[in-house]
């Protein structure tokens, strides 16, 4: 594959430059309609991000996890994937959801604390708040579709803070022993809240953390959306082939907060976070595809509208579902609910008056 080797012997794949500029060498086939649904998946997941995190200023959202900036490494990976994969996420993959062609209703009623916006359909699972924890879910799915013989890799998401919990070494050894078909994705932002990537690990890069396991991890630039493309559509077709797991640390940054109840001028500089700014992989793709003729700024302005459109909509009626019932957060969790859970579900009823 077209990686550049860096100083520590991991393999580093760039495309798209800051500028827009593509390495046609390296550009990967992608049809003129997909790259614009590509395009308006952008838009889409840059107004749902802004939308909720109004809706949590204004009290009706819970504490919400942003991911403006990332959406590279999201919408890229989604597009890369079959729909017979297994999708599985942390709590910042709002992107991803976008062009996997989830509920965006769901979405919001899952950051309004709704549990309905836990019931996630078809090979895709809900997002996951404890850090790392799915890492090992992950592992389990991809073990279950090598027994049953089924012709489909995972994916799973995470970040950077993620690799210094123990989830992560136990996802990826089983995975690495048994040559599942799993790819990990560590969407580098460069802090687990408060803390750099360089405290976290003495590492020269993530990547690199996957020779432990006996399998490769290669670095991409996060917020190259071609790059991103290609790099995951490899590694799961290697994965499906039986050639086992890979990991991917896409390195991007956090713009915004860890999450809305987070300060990040309390422990960043301004001016790094300008410079990330300038990165931003929704300008980028954009420069790229005026250079190929896709887009100009009539249909910009025409894919913003519908967008905003889009949002206000699901926003409104997600708004204008009724409130859940306690009792519902117990639903989904077991598929036997185990009897500690059953004393705590019959105390709530009695609580509220008896059952509702």
């Amino acid at each position: 594959m077209p990686y550049k080797e860096l100083d520590n012997g991991v393999k580093r794949l760039e495309i798209l430059d800051e500028n827009g500029e593509v390495d046609e060498e390296l550009e990967p086939q992608i049809g003129e309609s997909r790259l614009l649904e590509m395009y308006k998946d952008f838009v889409l997941s840059r107004k749902l991000d802004e939308k909720i995190f109004k809706m949590q200023r204004r009290g009706e959202a819970g504490t919400y996890a942003r991911f403006k900036g990332q959406e590279a490494s999201q919408i890229g990976p989604a597009y890369a994937m079959d729909s017979e994969d297994w999708f599985v996420p942390s709590f910042r993959e709002g992107a991803f959801w976008v062009s996997r062609g989830l509920s965006l209703k769901k979405f919001f009623r899952y950051w309004m604390g709704d549990e309905f916006g836990h019931t996630v359909e078809g090979n895709n699972m809900p997002l996951s708040i404890p850090v790392g924890s799915q890492i090992s879910h992950a592992a389990g799915i991809g073990i279950a579709s090598q027994v049953l013989e089924k012709d489909a890799a995972t994916l799973v998401y995470f970040g950077d803070g993620a690799t210094s919990q123990g989830d992560f070494h136990s996802g990826m050894n089983f995975a690495g022993t048994f040559n599942l078909p799993v790819v990990f994705l560590c969407q580098n932002n460069q802090y687990a809240i408060s803390t750099p990537r360089e405290k976290q690990t003495a590492a020269k890069s993530l990547a690199q953390k996957a020779r432990a396991y006996g399998f490769e991890g290669i670095q991409v630039d996060g917020n190259d959306v071609l790059a991103m493309y290609k790099a995951v559509k490899d590694a799961l077709n290697e994965a499906r082939q039986g050639k086992g797991p890979k990991l991917i640390e896409a390195v991007t940054y956090r713009v915004t907060d860890h999450t809305t109840s987070d300060d990040w001028t309390r422990y960043r500089d301004k001016e790094e976070v300008k410079r990330w700014k300038e990165k931003d992989p929704l300008d980028r793709f954009e420069s790229y595809l005026k250079d190929k003729s896709i887009i100009e700024e009539e249909k910009i302005e025409e894919v913003e509208d519908k967008a905003d459109e889009k949002v206000e909509k699901v926003a409104e009626e997600a708004k204008s579902m009724e409130d859940p019932e306690p009792e519902k957060m117990f639903e989904h969790v077991y598929s036997e609910t185990p009897e500690r859970l059953k004393r705590q579900l019959e105390s709530l009823k009695s609580a509220h008056g008896g059952d509702s």
